[in-house]
């Protein structure tokens, strides 16, 4: 939704730091603001205008003298309005105007109101609370400069030169300067040994129904984003059946290297089934490996599954928004909740499988959900994200892990989401996409793709120089030329220390090959024939 950049301490240059919040200006290219509060903190806001297009320009004055930004969506905002806040007047119809009127309502104390994704700062007089959403969909990250003032804002970028150290802010938590950080989000499910149930295929279908439902909220079109996976086709199917009485389009993209990519074969046939307004994005090698230091610029990481992913993404946010579309709804988590990566076939035990999945799911704003948020808002775009929806995690993970594993159906990932959407009356998808084999988006776009890319980081890395990357780059020192490669483009960009540490590196367990691509695993070599081609009935 949009970039936010809060400044608490006296003393920083006004134009500085409209410069500083200019740097993610690609985050709102449709309005800019700023704020100097009378106790000389700064809040800037550059806003893409999703909800109350007229009057929810930010930063919003509450009802005394506290001011806030916010990024993201506030999908309850309705019914906070409506009950815990009924006695305030609100200055705007916005979503995001909720946020401070809780701040005035209830203090520090607020945050598990919120349902939605959100990264917040707000201000009263010298008193402030920041705070990021339960899994971390939005970016946040916060830091000191060398005169004690902190900074707080949505990319890496606007603060990584002014702060003498800074960090990632944490999921699930506030902020305060009375109580530092204190973890707001505490799900039973985090808890491995607690409340692990039966499955429900019929809450399941409806609590996901629900997750996609409130994700439509939206004053401007709103489209999908269609891989041809089971994940995204079946957020697909859902918002189709939701938008179809509505008499509103749905448009679906896809993307890949050309017509016959695997993902784009699927997507045409998602599409066709479910009656959207399709389109096909392409892109070339050439043009991935050209925009590799711009994308890396943007994702703030140089994580080697992240970058590989994020290319085709951000051509197809681009082709999105250029269709006039500013909200799109993704798959992300989904892997993550069922344990849907092929190596999860591989996991020693049912307690190891469901604990990795808590893992995953935790880790997620490290990796996936990083990728969604920048690759996309890169070009002023927002995604959002049902499976990660909290009533629906609250469910899914804690699905007994048996029910969960592959092996218990003959190797198929992700059976009881499967199962869950398998209603042949009345059939959310075709039975080729709804039991199709796991493909890692990197891959699915085309095979060369990731090859490719990997032969030209090899071209542009020496041997001597991938002997000697403890000495340059002795924190999470890169083990690939890959790798090399692309800590190399962030360096140039981000050369802090504190940078190169807010970075998670992901490799997948109990399998030899460690390469983060779908293929590295021995299962992915059925892909064509072990899942489209069956149909398990327990």
């Amino acid at each position: 939704m949009c970039g936010i950049l809060a400044i608490i301490g006296k003393g920083k240059d006004e134009a500085l730091v409209k410069q500083l919040s200019k740097r993610m200006s690609h985050r709102g290219p449709d309005e800019s603001d700023l704020h100097v509060t009378e106790k000389g903190h700064i809040l800037s806001h550059e806003r893409l205008s999703i909800i109350d297009l007229h009057t929810g320009k930010q930063p919003i004055q509450g009802t005394t003298d506290a001011w806030m930004v916010h990024n993201g969506e506030i999908y309850n905002h309705q019914q906070l309005r409506d009950t815990v806040l009924k006695g305030h007047t609100f200055r705007t119809t916005s979503d995001s105007e909720v946020i401070v009127h809780l701040y005035e309502e209830f203090g520090y104390d607020f945050c598990h109101m919120l349902d939605g994704m959100f990264t917040f700062v707000v201000i009263d007089g010298d008193d402030y609370i920041a705070g990021r959403d339960p899994l971390g969909v939005k970016p946040l990250y916060y830091g000191v400069d060398d005169r004690g003032r902190m900074y707080f804002s949505s990319e890496m970028k606007s603060i990584a030169d002014q702060c003498k150290t800074f960090s990632t802010f944490p999921p699930g938590h506030y902020y305060t300067a009375k109580t530092g950080f204190v973890k707001y989000y505490k799900p039973e499910w985090e808890d491995a040994a607690k409340g692990v149930e039966e499955v429900d295929y019929e809450a399941i279908r409806t609590t996901l129904t629900q997750a996609v439902e409130k994700r439509l909220m939206s004053d401007v079109p709103i489209g999908v984003l269609l891989s041809g996976g089971l994940d995204s086709s079946l957020t697909s199917s859902i918002a189709a059946r939701l938008l179809k009485d509505t008499g509103k389009p749905l448009h679906s993209f896809s993307i890949g290297l050309d017509a016959m990519a695997p993902d784009a074969v699927a997507a045409r046939s998602v599409a066709e089934f479910l009656g959207t307004q399709h389109h096909e994005v392409h892109f070339t090698i050439e043009q991935g490996i050209e925009i590799l230091d711009k994308l890396i610029w943007h994702l703030e990481t140089y994580d080697v599954t992240s970058i590989r992913a994020s290319t085709p993404m951000y051509f197809l946010s681009k082709a999105i928004t250029e269709k006039g579309i500013k909200v799109v709804l993704s798959g992300e988590g989904a892997d993550e909740i069922f344990g849907g990566y092929l190596y999860f076939r591989n996991a020693p035990s049912a307690a190891e499988f469901h604990q990795e999945t808590i893992d995953r799911v935790q880790k997620l704003f490290t990796a996936d959900l990083l990728r969604a948020d920048k690759s996309t808002m890169a070009h002023g775009l927002e995604a959002r994200v049902p499976f990660l929806d909290k009533k629906f995690l609250e469910l899914a993970i804690k699905i007994k892990p048996e029910e969960k594993q592959p092996k218990t159906y003959d190797g198929v990932e992700k059976y009881i989401l499967r199962k869950a959407f398998d209603t042949p009356e009345q059939p959310y998808l075709p039975d080729s996409v709804l039991w199709r084999q796991k493909e890692q988006f990197s891959d699915g776009v085309g095979y060369n793709w990731i090859d490719t890319l990997i032969e030209y980081c090899a071209s542009q890395v020496t041997d001597e120089e991938l002997e000697a990357a403890a000495q340059r780059f002795p924190y999470n020192t890169p083990a690939t030329k890959e790798a090399y490669y692309y800590r190399s483009v962030f360096h140039k960009h981000f050369p802090q220390v504190s940078a190169a540490q807010t970075v998670r590196k992901w490799i997948p367990k109990w399998q030899a090959n460690t390469d983060p691509s779908g293929r590295a695993n021995a299962a992915h070599v059925q892909a064509d024939t072990a899942i489209a081609q069956q149909k398990i009935v327990v």
